[in-house]
């Protein structure tokens, strides 16, 4: 089994897009029939929208914590530091990898980790 779809909601998805797009998602902006418009990003058959909250929800869902393989972990970690984004632990060397823990404006946990492609060059 493979995910290949996460969907973001959030009270803001341009702010959202624009923090995801900084982790080198590459968005387009979508509806499906009447529904809502949001942002969609796929790579590697993994899909990745942002949503608007739906009516019926007051606040975003911060309890879930995503974990994306980025390339050039160091790197990435000191553009994220010129960001609103809040570092939560700098790049550190653990059994899975190069791997470092951000909060996105939405207060979720995202785990970052160096793709094993940046171990093997």
């Amino acid at each position: 089994m493979r995910i290949n779809l996460l969907v973001n909601r959030t009270s803001n998805p341009a702010v959202s897009k624009a923090q995801y797009e900084q982790l080198d998602f590459e968005y387009a902006h979508h509806q499906h029939g009447n529904g809502p418009f949001h942002y969609a990003a796929e790579e590697n058959g993994f899909v990745f929208e942002t949503y608007p909250l739906t009516k019926s929800q007051e606040k975003e869902d911060t309890s879930i914590r995503l974990g994306f393989d980025v390339s050039n972990l160091v790197d990435k970690i000191k553009t994220l530091e010129n960001s609103a984004r809040k570092i939560l632990s700098q790049p550190t060397k653990t059994a899975w990898g190069l791997v470092a823990l951000v909060q996105d404006l939405d207060g979720r946990k995202i785990e970052l980790k160096n793709k094993i492609s940046d171990f093997l060059s």
